[in-house]
């Protein structure tokens, strides 16, 4: 493998890692000797500071990773936090109610339980990491969503058990005992 290959394979699998990854993990994959690997590891880490990138490579935790450049460090904030100060719209916050209270449950009960069509909403919820599939309902053979470990930790509970009640929460109307039942069945 020539040097040129070396480094766009050390690349190609250094973007799409979450974790650190070793100098011999990266040898055995490219089935390069790791002297070799480690060589090509600091050349790219020595390039990239050269040519002043927005992002190094670097050691760290025992393994090699792209980090943000620490002279980016204000704009990536500000691209972090304005991401996360974006709101969940009313529909979305509804359906990850019904989600969270009937889970398991599939996209159809949503639906019948809120009343409209949430395959958009549902589709936000998923990119946002808020909800996730479940497995499939015997029956129908649809998939099933529920909560994830990232909604419970946004919402400050341990788990779904720690919810709080929904009765003090709603309005006093007539059938209210009917739409709890639904909800909570």
């Amino acid at each position: 493998m020539s040097q040129s290959e070396l480094n766009r394979s050390i690349e190609a699998i250094l973007m799409v890692v979450d974790e650190p990854v070793t100098e011999l993990i990266l040898a055995q994959i490219t089935e390069v000797p790791t002297e070799d690997v480690i060589a090509a590891l600091h050349s790219l880490a020595a390039e990239y500071e050269a040519q002043e990138r927005g992002f190094q490579l670097r050691a760290i935790a025992g393994g090699w990773r792209f980090y943000s450049h620490p002279n980016q460090a204000a704009v990536v904030e500000k691209f972090v936090l304005d991401g996360q100060q974006s709101r969940l719209t009313q529909a979305a916050l509804e359906t990850l109610a019904v989600i969270a209270y009937r889970q398991p449950v599939s996209r159809a009960r949503v639906s019948a339980i809120r009343g409209v069509n949430v395959e958009a909403v549902m589709k936000t919820l998923l990119t946002r990491g808020l909800v996730e599939e479940r497995g499939v309902e015997p029956e129908t053979g649809a998939i099933l969503y529920g909560t994830t470990s990232y909604f419970l930790e946004k919402i400050g509970i341990r788990g779904i058990d720690d919810l709080p009640a929904l009765a003090p929460f709603l309005p006093d109307v007539d059938g209210l005992d009917e739409v709890l039942a639904t909800l909570t069945d």
